[in-house]
């Protein structure tokens, strides 16, 4: 009989070898096997992928159309929700986001390094601002693809989305997104035609509907190109940035 245990916040302290390797995405065989195990079953629980992370399966579920990310024992006895971590590191332990499809839908890209990611910010974030701050010092380490996500409860966020992307150059959008606030001259004063505020609006709701499908609950959000959350502090300090 298969066991679950549910706790809102649970901590796994698993040895560092488990999280050196890369996630394995499991065989249709090995994803079938899973899905038919009894409780999966009895719960309803849809399991969407499943990777192998060497002593544990890491699936992707939905469960009352609610994305989850659940751990599975390798005997397949114990099924468990909360939250992993890296013993050594404190790293969260993740499924890899599926990036195929975003690549190429950004509202602009900073930087010319080959160190990329895809960054999904907010106009009025305080955060997402203080990450910006410290672009310039690493724009020629990284490729950050970024994409709009006003979260409602910032007033102006949409509007200021809207204004960066309607800069025809992305030299033009990157110098926008950095410099020109709510209380900016040229943001109070901008004209935007109709035709090109619908393109631009149906441009800022795909970037939404993207980050929507990767869960994304807030701002900053960053992944590396391989599908995998990074802390943007996290970020700086690789290229020898202190936050202050």
């Amino acid at each position: 009989m298969l066991n679950i245990i549910k706790k809102s916040f649970l901590v796994f302290l698993f040895i560092g070898s488990l999280f050196a390797q890369e996630a394995k995405e499991v065989s249709k065989e090995e994803l079938s096997t899973i899905s038919k195990l009894e409780l999966i079953q009895k719960a309803n629980i849809q399991v969407k992928k499943a990777f192998d992370y060497g002593s544990i399966y890491i699936l992707a579920t939905v469960i009352q159309g609610t994305p989850q990310e659940l751990f599975l024992t390798k005997d397949k006895k114990v099924l468990l929700a909360g939250n992993a971590m890296n013993a050594n590191t404190g790293e969260p332990f993740t499924i890899p986001a599926d990036l195929s499809k975003v690549v190429g839908k950004e509202a602009l890209i900073y930087g010319s390094g080959k160190d990329e990611y895809i960054l999904f910010t907010d106009p009025e974030c305080p955060y997402c601002k203080q990450f910006e701050s410290y672009f310039p010092q690493i724009e020629k380490n990284v490729k950050i693809r970024v994409f709009f996500y006003p979260l409602s409860f910032h007033e102006n966020a949409k509007d200021l989305s809207l204004y960066y992307m309607s800069k025809k150059t992305n030299e033009e959008k990157i110098n926008a997104m950095l410099n020109v606030t709510a209380t900016s001259k040229e943001f109070i004063q901008r004209k935007i035609d109709e035709k090109t505020l619908a393109n631009l609006e149906q441009s800022l709701e795909e970037q939404m509907v993207i980050a929507e499908e990767l869960n994304v609950r807030g701002t900053p959000t960053l992944y590396n190109i391989k599908g995998k959350k990074v802390s943007w502090v996290e970020l700086l300090y690789k290229n020898g940035i202190k936050v202050k």
